[in-house]
């Protein structure tokens, strides 16, 4: 029986081994077949086909708070704002009602520059027309966005600092309390590369950075005027999309407080939609964070 103690070594070796290997991320092909709850109504905002929101109302009479959710893809066609239903639906269960806003991408005729961002800020304006009729507040609305639609969440809630005859700004643009960013792209600029999720930025801006360095102060973030309003930036410890160090050097160059950062250790880039993740309770927290309310955590 000599060799038992070597046997039972090797096990306890291997389950070491085992359990030292990192959880496996989620993957671009399981966020897009994340659970997709119907919403309560969808209203077009604009005369394109893409013009549209997904409304999703709580139990109640509200008035309701409302967060305006933007979904990513690299702001690319191929990819809608079905992979991010599951968060909304959850945020609604949580009583705060939801606009999860289409619009106009890469790849869509007039969308990129300045189409995508154009759509994005006649959605949010487009909350004031159907706030009495759905019970929402307006006074209490909120961005949250994912990956490139982190990215434009952040611009969502500077818009109205930039020039007042920029027409992107708008006479009188919506203004949220704050905002959430989930593996925001924060700086158009350090994230454009000739792979990835990067390669799409020259699309978007219709050009490379450096040949369109007035247009990144319009819709860059880091380039942009600080919103003034709380910026809560969420990031996966193992994010292998967007870095962490684009939160960071955004966070950099606001004022100290300005912008608070979240490191969910052991996390990717998809884990943070997925309400069934052990990330979701410090998203739903931001969320009621951004919203100034005071709602009891899930579960609680």
């Amino acid at each position: 029986m000599y060799w038992l103690p070597v046997l039972v070594s090797l096990i306890g070796a291997a389950a070491l081994i085992e359990a030292a290997q990192p959880t496996p991320l989620m993957s671009t092909d399981e966020a897009l077949a994340l659970p997709r709850p119907a919403p309560d109504l969808r209203l077009d905002y604009g005369p394109e086909e893409l013009n549209f929101g997904e409304l999703r109302l709580p139990v109640g009479k509200g008035p309701f708070p409302v967060v305006i959710v933007i979904h990513g893809g690299c702001w690319l066609a191929e990819y809608d704002l079905g992979y991010i239903s599951a968060l909304a639906a959850r945020l609604t269960e949580a009583g705060i009602a939801t606009w999860s806003i289409e619009y106009r991408r890469v790849g869509d005729r007039g969308g990129g520059w300045p189409g995508s961002f154009a759509d994005v800020a006649a959605a949010a304006d487009a909350l004031r027309d159907i706030a009495a009729d759905h019970h929402l507040d307006p006074e209490r609305v909120a961005a949250l966005g994912h990956s490139a639609g982190g990215h434009l969440a952040l611009w969502l809630g500077a818009r109205p600092r930039l020039d007042p005859d920029d027409p992107l700004r708008g006479a009188d643009p919506l203004r949220v309390r704050g905002v959430v960013s989930l593996a925001g792209i924060t700086d158009l600029a350090a994230y454009s590369s000739p792979e990835g999720c990067g390669s799409a930025v020259p699309g978007l801006l219709g050009g490379e950075p450096s040949d369109h360095p007035e247009r990144l102060t319009r819709c860059s973030p880091i380039a942009m005027p600080h919103s003034g309003i709380p910026e809560i930036l969420i990031v996966g410890s193992r994010d292998p999309i967007v870095p962490r160090s684009q939160a960071e050097s955004y966070a950099d160059h606001r004022p100290d407080g300005a912008v608070r950062l979240i490191e969910i250790e052991g996390a990717g880039h998809f884990e943070l939609i997925d309400p069934g993740h052990a990330s979701w309770e410090r998203v739903h927290l931001a969320v009621v964070s951004a919203l100034a309310l005071e709602v009891e955590p899930p579960g609680r």
